[in-house]
């Protein structure tokens, strides 16, 4: 289920707060497992399994590199850093990272994997040796950002970083939380250790917490749907003309930052529902000045994840110029391929590696980085835009006919305008309007909402309203980063 449906507000999220506040202190980290099982098994109940199993897993081989195989039951404080790990801690690390991302691995890319072997058998001439009938497997719901929450758990205990969860119902409602389950943000397991051992309940935090979702559901209602609509429209139109093209573009990168940028308020809100602070995940990314700002802008949590998981780990900046080229382009690349098994994710992350290490070599005496703020702001808009549509088409081939469509040289196709008549509708060139007034002008939910008054509070319950009243008619509600 999504949160920006009837079945959610208006009936399990109730239930859930009903159940975890009446439920005693000490029993509410059971509570809330139990009720984010409940709410991931909605889907596929099957997808339960494998969730319960990485989190077994996880905690076994987490509780091995703090303890050994004795005295699992003894508190310790965190593993001392700088000392060297022994041969069964490095195992149990090894073990839970590669178990971790052999599960993703298999779910994500199986599909992936065997279409590109099937065409590479079909490019040869090697038909017999296709697997054309081999099984197909299902992505579950949410695998990316709860297998990046046991690999955060594990390395974080390796590094010394925090203190291992010794309680398995702790941990599991650490990793099984519904608010960033399914679509993030990614939870680094070192910002919420101190507050699965204690945390407080507030009137202020509650309070805030409603006013996120409030502000993420008119986000997410009354301007990615709308936004998405045209996007779709655009990109699934066997032609469009180049002024169709550009106005679909822009509204795909109104939708997908609208849509994920309102999914992480929610997800923040109900955290401050349930006590929890989590982190910020959007600062006005449309602002930046460059990529290397975007990507200090956008998604945090996964940029964040990415720079002390994987490109600290590489070495960073530390091993020379050249190393650190490779390196930010294979994160981006494996940035890419983490949103999903196609091509068109690799060159979207080719395409932003390719930018931050262009901006490391240029420093700060390039054009790119004296011209007026306002042309550095736009350059920057015009990149990420021209890099979400490989993220949007379907395939390499319909990404490659769409750019060509946004600078006229798409091919000319009977009733390519008629699409005008959908798109330009009143409702949606005021939702398109509407977004760029909040990108450029509107502060961040997290600042906006860091003190609340009372016309503050009027406004949000104003929007909430107008966003539950048009939740009713629509029936496009998709939220993008489920799929990912």
């Amino acid at each position: 289920m999504v949160f920006s449906s009837h079945i959610f507000l208006f009936y399990f999220l109730p239930l859930a707060l009903g159940v975890y506040y009446l439920a005693p202190r000490r029993l509410r980290h059971l509570a809330l497992t139990l009720v984010s099982y409940v709410f991931y098994g909605w889907a596929n109940p099957y997808f339960v399994f494998l969730m319960f199993g990485s989190t077994v897993f996880s905690y076994c081989c987490g509780m091995i590199i703090a303890h050994g195989f004795h005295g699992w039951r003894n508190e310790v404080q965190a593993l001392p850093k700088g000392e060297p790990r022994t041969t069964l801690q490095r195992r149990a690390l090894i073990a839970s990272v590669t178990c971790s991302l052999l599960a993703l691995g298999v779910f994500k890319y199986f599909n992936f994997a065997l279409d590109n072997y099937n065409g590479l058998m079909a490019a040869l001439g090697l038909d017999a040796l296709q697997w054309k009938n081999f099984l197909r497997i299902t992505l579950p719901l949410g695998i990316s950002f709860y297998t990046f929450h046991c690999i955060s758990y594990i390395v974080d205990v390796y590094r010394g970083d925090a203190k291992v969860v010794s309680n398995f119902t702790d941990f599991s409602c650490y990793i099984a939380m519904f608010p960033q389950l399914v679509a993030g943000p990614i939870i680094r397991y070192r910002e919420i250790a101190y507050q699965l051992q204690g945390r407080a309940y507030t009137f202020e935090k509650f309070s805030r917490g409603v006013t996120f979702i409030s502000l993420g559901m008119a986000k997410k209602i009354l301007i990615a749907n709308a936004c998405g609509k045209v996007a779709d429209t655009c990109f699934g139109a066997g032609a469009v003309s180049t002024l169709d093209a550009w106005y679909g573009m822009f509204a795909y990168t109104f939708q997908i930052y609208f849509d994920f940028s309102a999914y992480s308020d929610m997800a923040i809100g109900l955290g401050l529902m349930l006590g929890f602070v989590f982190p910020k995940n959007f600062d006005s990314p449309y602002l930046s000045q460059s990529i290397t700002e975007f990507w200090r802008r956008w998604h945090l949590s996964l940029s964040f994840f990415l720079r002390d998981y994987l490109y600290v780990p590489l070495g960073g900046n530390r091993k020379g110029e050249r190393r650190t080229y490779v390196n930010l382009a294979t994160v981006m690349l494996l940035g890419g391929l983490w949103h999903g098994a196609a091509w068109n994710f690799v060159i979207w992350g080719g395409i932003h590696g390719t930018m931050l290490a262009f901006e490391r070599t240029q420093g700060k005496e390039s054009f790119y980085h004296n011209a007026p703020r306002l042309i550095r702001t736009a350059l920057t808009f015009l990149i990420v835009c021209f890099a979400w549509v490989f993220f949007r088409a379907p395939d390499l081939p319909a990404a490659l006919a769409y750019l060509q469509s946004l600078f006229g040289l798409g091919a000319a196709q009977d009733g390519m305008y008629l699409i005008r008549g959908l798109i330009y509708q009143p409702y949606y060139v005021l939702a398109m309007l509407l977004a760029v007034i909040v990108v450029w002008t509107a502060p961040q939910t997290w600042d906006f909402t860091r003190k609340l008054t009372w016309p503050k509070a009027a406004w949000c319950l104003v929007l909430l309203i107008i966003s539950l009243l048009i939740l009713t008619t629509q029936s496009y509600n998709p939220f993008i980063y489920f799929i990912f």
